[in-house]
């Protein structure tokens, strides 16, 4: 911009704007927008395809159960992940979380019992241990994180397996481990775990169940708590979460 005295210009003012930050979130926001709507379109085209030949009646009777558990289960994996985009959605958008002290030993009770079914079918051992430690915290963001946590380490474990949930309390902080004796994770992508959508087998995971946005949840919950999170793996050993809540 010029600068005038008397008519005349006798200077310049230079004005930089970083807008690193700023085209860095709009590329999020494209490359979410396009991950939510191919997540969504393979579930709704199996559904269309199968329910498109149920009604055409050209399915064999004893065919019929299985296209129906196809098209439910598909429907589940759809609403877990709308309800997932919502749920993230709504963590981006707060800025101030109500704060309550909260029991880390019976939110990992209540989770472990909401999940009990899933990993019976399964016959996955269900473990706690530890005591009661209350931190300062939300508690459904705190409910989230260890749901999260205890459902990955049923999907991506083995039948007959275990998960393991301990809560110890320190001087200074309380720590959160959740393990697992699943397929574990490679090195080189325990990095990117945390990612939204990103999913270390694909096909594994969509056939198991997963949307991919578990974990980012997660990363959120620890981040608005100031805590931190580590992961210990190994393929074919399991798999160790530990979040470290400071006192």
């Amino acid at each position: 911009r010029p600068i005038h005295s008397e008519d005349k210009v006798t200077g310049l003012a230079i004005l930089f704007f970083d807008v690193t930050e700023q085209l860095q979130a709009e590329q999020l926001r494209r490359e979410f927008t396009a991950n939510v709507s191919h997540e969504l379109k393979t579930p709704l085209h199996l559904i269309s395809g199968y329910s498109e030949m149920l009604a055409s009646d050209v399915v064999a009777q004893k065919d019929i159960p299985q296209f129906a558990e196809k098209i439910h289960s598909e429907s589940q994996r759809m609403i877990q992940l709308v309800e997932d985009i919502i749920k993230l959605s709504h963590l981006d958008e707060s800025e101030e979380l109500a704060m309550e002290p909260v029991n880390l030993y019976q939110i990992s009770e209540e989770v472990l019992d909401s999940l009990s079914a899933k990993a019976n079918e399964r016959h996955i051992n269900l473990h706690l241990l530890g005591e009661p430690a209350y931190i300062t915290g939300n508690h459904a963001l705190i409910h989230s994180l260890i749901y999260n946590l205890c459902d990955n380490a049923i999907i991506y474990n083995r039948d007959k397996g275990d998960v393991t949930v301990d809560i110890t309390s320190n001087e200074d902080d309380i720590v959160l481990t959740v393990q697992d004796t699943g397929v574990g994770i490679a090195k080189d992508e325990q990095e990117r775990i945390f990612e939204r959508f990103y999913r270390v087998d694909k096909s594994r995971s969509k056939k198991l169940g997963g949307t991919g946005l578990g974990l980012s949840i997660v990363k959120h919950a620890v981040n608005q708590h100031h805590a931190d999170i580590k992961v210990e793996s190994q393929l074919g050993l399991g798999t160790k979460m530990t979040v470290t809540f400071y006192k």
